[in-house]
């Protein structure tokens, strides 16, 4: 139990998955691609940060043809306590609301023929 606690700190100490798990918990299953263009972040960088969040159980990936698709996951009571907690504490944070401003700005021009075209 201690070492799972330990890997859900870990993978919440850095500030770009802290963005990410952020953005998540504002904005529901988002792809990779809507991450990238929000926290102004590569592919690599982005895919490397959720494989962290993942291993660490705060976030779930699904497969949809070329394009992975992220949720926070609440797969057991500390994970939903803490990203409950998480919600409120950041939602209102200048970074978050800049993140999340620039996510609902590049849907308005996202392209056909992206991800857009696979969301339900």
């Amino acid at each position: 139990m201690m070492q799972t606690d330990v890997k859900i700190f870990k993978a919440l100490s850095d500030s770009t998955r802290l963005r990410i798990v952020t953005l998540l918990l504002e904005h529901g299953r988002l792809c990779v691609c809507d991450i990238m263009e929000s926290l102004e972040i590569p592919q690599s960088t982005a895919s490397r940060h959720l494989s962290v969040l993942r291993n660490a159980g705060l976030v779930e990936g699904e497969r949809r043809g070329v394009w992975m698709y992220y949720t926070c996951s609440g797969e057991d009571q500390i994970h939903t306590s803490l990203l409950s907690v998480l919600h409120r504490y950041r939602k209102s944070s200048q970074e978050t609301m800049e993140d999340s401003e620039r996510y609902l700005n590049y849907l308005k021009t996202k392209a056909a023929g992206t991800c857009a075209e696979q969301a339900d």
